[in-house]
């Protein structure tokens, strides 16, 4: 079985839309597929719609979630999947609001650095990058400096002029991991922390957080992503044998944004079964 418990549409920072996603998703040969883009439940009914209405006889479930943006006690920025939650459980939904308020100030914010620096972009010509709704996202400034000839592709806008320890960086308001926790799972949900010790993207937490978050209920680690050496995948599977949580895999995908294919890490089977049993319900949509 092929499962991918993190993928992205363009309802965020990634560039297939949520049909567009289902139907590649479909033509891999996926067997179970999440749908987890940034604080948004948007592309969710278009997900379901293209998978119910697809046009192939082949089976394949989607788990609905989201990619919840928080940050540590130390301003270290944090990654929560939530999973199969109830996307009416107003606390949790607006929360995800609170943060996408705020990562609209934020990007101004950073446009004011670049232009500062002599670097012309302006908040116009980030939002011409997303889709109306879409969850409000670096990537989509990266692609305006893209347009703009500043840079060649992403990938080069983030090692330039994106990438967390940049003069131009700012945080942007976002919950405590250990809040996330907690509602994703009063509104039914599980909670996997995504690519905790990702040192190949300038993201890492220390063990401690994430002893402190396992204490606070976490329900699985992210232990095969492309941005994880195989000395930080040893050490996030020691941790999850000891604590007896779920391994997922995942590969993170963002269409045409990033370089990670669907499928090019997975979760298997029996790590699946784990989690989803972890849900107050079954949530699962298939077809």
């Amino acid at each position: 079985m092929l499962i991918d418990l993190h993928t992205h549409s363009n309802a965020s920072d990634g560039t297939d839309s949520p049909s567009e996603l289902i139907d590649k998703a479909i033509s891999k040969g996926l067997d179970v597929i999440a749908l987890t883009d940034h604080d948004t439940v948007a592309g969710w009914d278009e997900a379901i719609s293209a998978l119910k209405s697809h046009e192939s006889n082949s089976k394949m479930d989607l788990v609905l979630g989201s990619e919840v943006s928080c940050q540590g006690a130390d301003g270290t920025s944090i990654h929560m999947l939530g999973l199969l939650f109830d996307p009416n459980y107003s606390p949790l939904i607006s929360e995800f609001e609170k943060t996408r308020e705020n990562r609209v100030t934020r990007m101004s914010r950073i446009i004011s650095r670049l232009n500062e620096a002599g670097i012309e972009i302006t908040i116009e010509e980030v939002n011409a990058q997303k889709r109306g709704d879409a969850t409000l996202g670096r990537p989509h400034l990266a692609d305006a400096l893209v347009a703009r000839g500043h840079v060649a592709n992403r990938e080069e806008a983030f090692n330039i002029f994106l990438h967390n320890g940049s003069k131009f960086y700012i945080n942007h308001y976002s919950p405590s991991p250990e809040v996330a926790i907690r509602l994703i799972k009063e509104a039914g949900g599980v909670a996997v922390i995504a690519h905790p010790l990702a040192s190949r993207s300038g993201r890492k937490i220390d063990l401690e957080t994430l002893n402190q978050l396992i204490q606070a209920g976490l329900d699985g680690i992210e232990v095969d992503h492309r941005d994880h050496n195989e000395m930080e995948r040893s050490e996030l599977m020691r941790l999850a044998i000891e604590h007896n949580l779920v391994v997922t895999g995942s590969s993170d995908y963002h269409g045409t944004g990033k370089l990670n294919q669907l499928a090019e890490f997975t979760t298997h089977p029996e790590q699946w079964e784990r989690l989803e049993a972890k849900a107050k319900a079954r949530r699962v949509v298939s077809r």
